[in-house]
């Protein structure tokens, strides 16, 4: 075999990254003699993959809502990953800045414009069955999404709407956890108790979402905003992949799953309720929680009327 100059410029190159490292490049070739070849199947870890769908009854539509919720939280992974490195961006230029936010965007367009799979895609029997087995389980209890929140806004967006005033000066992230807006969808509608879902929900995640508060408290999407030119603030493109992520995060991703309760549990004369006896009626729909990140990029009346029409629209279809 002839050893052409493009294939001696890379053993060259090699050979200097192998010697910074204090290493030989000819033990390196030995060992790709030996290695073998990527296979998809391998490189994906398919069959761990399809192992990991373990329903707790017969019934087969089981399947479709662990899938679906496993698919969830890959596509949050990789929004947690597109925060961070904003974050970590010392010289974040506008460029950088959108399309990051656009991937993040993307990535809940999919799960968005996807939830039908789930709605209509499991026997309305089966779902009402097997979904007393998941006690107290809840789609609630998805840390990665509460994370997203965090990554999002300064955690004072994140308090409860009727707490953000009187606690607008406070700094203390762990004094702040305590009012956060979630706890009250996770409490019991009749007494008013925290449910066992919150109580396992805290017990495992609740020091870990203050430590990714206090981190964020100069890293979150907001600041990262902040950190750009005042003309760059101004920016059409920037405004409007900021304002998609408010409405994909606060009122679209909430309002698929409304429609989905809405779809599975509401009932005449009393509403059933969800596995983890959170106050879904209360809970999701956004014109309650009045959950907004991005407060000043959105005038008075917009956020009076947040998520009132896409309700609408939504639940008339």
């Amino acid at each position: 075999m002839e050893i052409t100059p493009e294939i001696q410029d890379r053993l060259n190159q090699l050979s200097n990254k192998y010697a910074v490292l204090g290493q030989d490049l000819v033990s390196y070739l030995d060992g790709l003699l030996h290695a073998d070849v990527t296979k998809y199947w391998d490189y994906i870890e398919l069959e761990t993959l399809l192992s990991l769908q373990k329903p707790k009854t017969t019934y087969p539509d089981e399947v479709v809502f662990i899938m679906y919720h496993q698919i969830t939280e890959l596509y949050f992974k990789l929004s947690l990953r597109e925060f961070e490195q904003l974050g970590d961006k010392q010289d974040c230029s506008k460029e950088f800045f959108v399309s990051r936010v656009k991937r993040i965007n993307r990535y809940f367009d999919a799960l968005i414009t996807s939830f039908e799979i789930m709605i209509d895609g499991m026997d309305h029997q089966q779902f009402l069955k097997f979904r007393m087995s998941l006690l107290p389980a809840s789609g609630f209890q998805s840390a990665q999404y509460r994370e997203i929140e965090i990554y999002s806004t300064d955690f004072i967006n994140l308090v409860h709407k009727d707490k953000r005033e009187s606690l607008r000066s406070e700094k203390n992230i762990t004094s702040l956890f305590e009012h956060i807006y979630w706890k009250e969808g996770a409490t019991e509608i009749k007494t008013g108790k925290k449910t066992l879902t919150l109580t396992q929900f805290e017990d495992k995640y609740k020091e870990q979402f203050i430590r990714l508060g206090e981190k964020c408290s100069d890293k979150n999407l907001w600041k990262v905003y902040q950190r750009l030119s005042i003309d760059d603030q101004k920016d059409p493109a920037i405004i409007a992949v900021l304002r998609q992520h408010d409405i994909h995060v606060n009122i679209n991703w909430p309002l698929a799953h409304y429609k989905s309760a809405v779809r599975y549990l509401a009932r005449e004369p009393a509403d059933i309720a969800a596995t983890g006896g959170t106050n879904w009626q209360k809970y999701l729909p956004p014109r309650y929680q009045k959950r907004i990140f991005f407060p000043e990029l959105w005038s008075a009346e917009e956020q009076e009327d947040w998520g009132r029409g896409w309700v609408e629209e939504t639940l008339n279809d």
